[in-house]
């Protein structure tokens, strides 16, 4: 019997969620593909019961069979895009912010200064 690890007993629902819609997704591609389970299980590489606990979501199932399954189904290059560091709005936010703090805050005297400085030297 495979232990359970906290991380996967502590799960957020939305991820749960998320998983249980995956492995629909691909029971439903299979379905469609009119391929038994033993078949896809075997086009796998993994044993029957597997396949079943992947198509019911669960994450104690490895992410290379996930990935397997999505590339048999045409669409494992869309896993790079689950994670593309130009979607992750967390670490955008903390770029603005870290922008805004280390921006220079100007006087208007300053500014004043820099821009006649500037027309002196053009002249």
């Amino acid at each position: 019997m495979p232990k359970t690890t906290p991380a996967l007993v502590s799960l957020p629902p939305i991820a749960v969620e998320a998983l249980r819609r995956l492995g629909e997704n691909l029971a439903i591609a299979r379905v469609r593909r009119k391929e038994s389970q033993r078949a896809w299980a075997q086009r796998l590489g993994v044993s029957a019961p597997t396949l079943i606990r992947m198509e019911q979501g669960d994450p104690g199932v490895s992410a290379g069979i996930y990935a397997t399954a999505l590339w048999l189904m045409g669409r494992v290059q869309a896993l790079p895009e689950l994670a593309d560091p130009n979607n992750d709005r967390g670490a955008l936010e903390m770029d603005v912010r870290e922008a805004m703090k280390r921006r220079a805050v100007r006087s208007a005297a300053s500014v004043n200064a820099r821009l006649r400085d500037k027309k002196v030297g053009d002249e």
